[in-house]
């Protein structure tokens, strides 16, 4: 082989083993872990804001019935999609507040780390049937938590800061045998938790990237005034800011730069240099949204995923350091 040849052939190994180590290296638990409390809580929550009037959500009665909502998606109204879901097919009332019942039993053991190896996929099961369901009355943060929940169940993301954990420890024992040791599982570096991890950040890459070449083709993200018609519509408004009326080159500021930030999440939030950078600007973007446009609970969320690219091992580090006495 030549020269030439056995350049390409490093090169190209090269890109293998960067692949590899990409996807295969062993990572901690903890921030999945983190981030299965924040989802498990914001999914308990969605299900008691549905609780509040579960009749106009689910069932005959519901503002889109059964039939309705089943016909949106076997192509009655269009193309037929793979949203489907037993609820269609539930009309009585008790059947209906029964199996609410036990989805809010299931999240809240999802968010406490209870038997996570099982309510964890069963969580976002459930989740995933509301989802079909629900077709019409959904937003961004329920997608939100359903790919988050889903990731989280690829992982042992119940094996610290769960009452998984505290069994594990209270219990513990060499002989348990080779279930125990699944469902309890130890807090170590493992490869589900690194594929889950990368998923989730690809994930959030393709998010912010369709959405900031959305916001591309709008004229208002170019002409800078995109901020100030989003922060001045009453409809939305939990917070006046129209004081940024008298500063446009502020809002017009704001607008280009975020608009950037999105389109150029994908790329800037890899390299150590710029993350810091790009993630506190994921965290002003939402907490701005979440506290001037109302969107609390989309915020909280797009913030917890962002966690995702903080480093297990830093987490780890700060729990402790909270736990210690000062």
């Amino acid at each position: 082989m030549n020269q030439r040849g056995k350049l390409v052939k490093s090169w190209l190994l090269g890109y293998v083993d960067a692949w590899d180590q990409f996807w295969f290296t062993p990572r901690l638990p903890h921030t999945l872990s983190i981030l299965r409390i924040i989802t498990g809580v914001m999914l308990l929550y969605s299900h008691l804001v549905l609780a509040t009037d579960l009749s106009a959500f689910l069932g005959e009665t519901a503002w889109v019935n059964n039939e309705t909502a089943r016909q949106l998606h076997d192509g009655t109204f269009g193309i037929s999609d793979y949203g489907r879901t037993y609820l269609w097919f539930i009309s009585s009332p008790a059947l209906l507040w029964l199996h609410h019942g036990f989805t809010m039993v299931v999240t809240a053991c999802f968010a406490l780390g209870i038997l996570t190896r099982i309510t964890s996929p069963l969580a976002w099961f459930l989740q995933l049937m509301y989802l079909h369901r629900l077709t019409g009355t959904l937003f961004g943060f329920d997608q939100i938590m359903t790919y988050m929940a889903m990731y989280l169940m690829l992982a042992p993301s119940g094996s610290c800061y769960s009452v998984d954990a505290w069994l594990r420890k209270r219990f513990a024992s060499t002989d348990r045998g080779r279930f125990w040791n699944w469902l309890f599982p130890e807090a170590k570096a493992t490869v589900l938790a690194n594929i889950a991890t990368r998923l989730l950040q690809l994930h959030l890459c393709v998010i912010y990237l369709f959405g900031g070449i959305s916001k591309a083709r709008g004229q208002t993200w170019w002409d800078g005034t995109a901020v100030w018609y989003s922060v001045s519509n009453y409809e939305y408004q939990s917070l006046d800011m129209t004081w940024l009326s008298g500063y446009p080159r502020l809002f017009s500021a704001m607008t280009h730069v975020t608009l950037f930030w999105e389109i150029f999440y994908c790329a800037l939030v890899w390299p150590r240099l710029t993350r810091p950078f790009v993630i506190t600007l994921a965290v002003l973007v939402h907490a701005g949204i979440a506290l001037a446009l109302g969107m609390i609970t989309f915020g909280i969320m797009m913030i917890a995923a962002n966690m995702i690219f903080i480093s297990p091992g830093w987490v780890q580090h700060l729990v402790v350091s909270l736990r210690r006495p000062s």
